[in-house]
């Protein structure tokens, strides 16, 4: 696993349940022979694994909604708002992002050649209506592409109702309804500028 993955974790548990201490909680309780993760080394995913069991057991969490609260962190802390910069970069409404999604992994690989991130495909069910396949190895992968999503919908400024549904092992399916895609105000983007 890359290492900007476990050390996004991190941070997520750090900055969102009360700093430092609750992370070292979840460090002792998955038996973590170090305390911080370099973004730049690669671990093994079932270090990954353990790590968000132990975090959604420290938090007394269901681990699909701490790792949809990682996806929504992703989008929304400003300490990662380079990543939220990648995703608006996808349309300029809300409904484009779903349509560029697929192409997501190849433009995150542009900046981190080593990061492999699920496999996206959406299929558009009806006018309103979508459904996103998360394809990954890692249990939960869709639940944090909900958080995402979610947060994105969010910063669009889209009313948007959706469902995480398993589907077999490896996949998870995003359901979607775009009930007003210019609901409310979206959050200030420019192309050019650091917003």
């Amino acid at each position: 696993m890359h290492g900007s993955v476990n050390r996004s974790i991190q941070c997520f548990i750090a900055d969102t349940y009360g700093g430092g201490a609750a992370w070292q909680a979840v460090v002792a309780h998955s038996g973590l022979p170090f305390d911080n993760f370099d973004a730049l080394k690669a671990y093994d995913a079932a270090l990954t694994g353990k790590m968000i069991a132990s975090g959604s057991a420290v938090l007394n969490k269901p681990r699909a909604a701490m790792l949809e609260d990682l996806g929504t962190y992703l989008v929304t802390n400003p300490n990662m708002n380079s990543i939220r910069r990648l995703l608006r970069f996808s349309g300029a409404t809300f409904v484009e992002f779903l349509l560029a999604l697929e192409d997501l992994p190849d433009r995150a690989r542009l900046a981190l050649p080593d990061l492999d991130l699920p496999e996206l495909e959406l299929i558009r069910t009806s006018t309103h209506g979508f459904e996103l396949y998360v394809r990954s190895p890692q249990t939960g992968a869709g639940s944090v592409m909900a958080g995402i999503v979610r947060a994105m919908a969010d910063d669009y400024g889209a009313l948007v109702v959706m469902d995480v549904l398993p589907t077999r092992p490896g996949e998870e399916c995003i359901a979607l309804t775009v009930h007003d895609a210019c609901f409310a105000e979206g959050r200030a983007f420019a192309l050019a500028g650091g917003v």
